[in-house]
């Protein structure tokens, strides 16, 4: 089995209460597209911070930051997209507007149903008082390189739908004037660094997360022109606390790659680097496991065996199965999951 390594630090069975068991991923982003990471609406500038270049550089510099909701939202509605395929999702009952009406779980309503797979793993607040605490602990994740070398500006044109950039009317007097519609972007090939903190979790927890990440593709503002990402699992450690930070991960790796550094920096030294920095942290206090390259390899091949359309829908039955007992359904309605009549009723709990 590909987990046995991880058993120590994986949760037997899932559990209201913590018990002490992280798991820790370090993950590389690369963007394969422009890209835009910035906090609100079109023309404001990327996220970013001035921060030491490295631990033994003291040298300050912009670095980009990948905040932690932009890392975990389309993570989070990928996972959702198959949980809804696979009719998983619950849901819940409301009052609007006077009126008692069932509603499918969904984020960002403030109507979370608190009883499917990603209610369980990535947690909600409740208006009526149920609350459960992520257990997917992320961070600002930072680019290797400073802000100025990887930050590019486009201008485009105005073409009308003839093509041009007149309409080729008698009062037309001139083109259509060139817009700037996003701004800054980041430019493809850029480098984020992260370190993905697990508490407690299952073996299929421990897949479906990692599910998510290797196979979220699409990141930040415009995902639907823009924003490619491949995500890579570089190592897996297991401890009972949390490894070093992802800021401190980026300038460890920064002081081993040495100058001078430009864009396109090259992927496969900087993989070489990370892993030279991370390989250490085998000695952390804490640490009880580290994942040779070997299990590592064997870990992503079980999850995408787990998440393949041969093993998914009984994969994700499995992982919903799991959280049976912690679940209060409502007596006066039947059992039922998904869209379909006889859907599940529930009443909120704090879990």
């Amino acid at each position: 089995m590909s987990l046995e390594k991880l058993n120590k630090v994986l949760a037997s069975t899932y559990e209201n209460f913590p018990k002490g068991k992280f798991i820790s991923l370090i993950v590389l982003r690369t963007t394969y597209s422009e890209t835009i990471f910035r906090t609100e609406g079109s023309g404001e500038p990327m996220c970013s911070e001035f921060v030491q270049a490295g631990l033994t550089d003291e040298t300050i510099i912009s670095r980009l930051v990948m905040t932690k909701r932009k890392q975990v939202a389309p993570e989070r509605r990928y996972g959702r997209e198959f949980l809804r395929a696979h009719d998983l999702l619950y849901t819940k009952k409301v009052k609007e507007q006077g009126e008692e009406k069932e509603v499918i779980c969904s984020l960002n309503t403030n109507k979370p149903c608190e009883m499917c797979v990603d209610c369980f793993l990535y947690g909600f607040a409740a208006g009526g008082g149920g609350a459960q605490k992520s257990r997917i602990w992320t961070e600002d994740a930072f680019s290797v390189l400073s802000a100025n070398d990887v930050i590019g500006n486009r201008t485009i044109n105005a073409i009308y739908e003839n093509g041009t950039m007149r309409l080729k009317r008698e009062e037309d007097t001139k083109a259509s004037q060139a817009l700037v519609p996003d701004g800054e972007y980041i430019k493809p090939g850029v480098h984020f660094l992260d370190v993905v903190t697990l508490k407690d979790v299952t073996a299929d927890e421990l897949r479906y997360i990692i599910g998510n990440i290797l196979f979220t593709s699409r990141y930040g503002a415009v995902s639907s022109r823009v924003g490619r990402m491949e995500n890579q699992i570089l190592g897996v450690f297991g401890s009972i606390t949390e490894l070093p930070s992802s800021l401190e991960l980026v300038q460890a790796t920064y002081d081993v790659l040495g100058k001078p550094l430009e864009h396109p920096l090259n992927i496969n030294q900087l993989i070489t680097a990370s892993k030279q920095v991370i390989a250490n942290w085998k000695n952390k206090r804490g640490v009880s496991v580290q994942l040779s390259e070997e299990e590592l390899g064997n870990l992503v091949t079980d999850v995408e065996t787990n998440w393949s359309e041969a093993e998914r829908d009984n994969f994700l039955k499995r992982l919903t199965q799991s959280y049976e007992s912690f679940r209060q359904i409502a007596p006066e309605k039947s059992k039922g999951k998904g869209k379909g009549k006889g859907k599940n009723t529930l009443v909120e709990v704090e879990i």
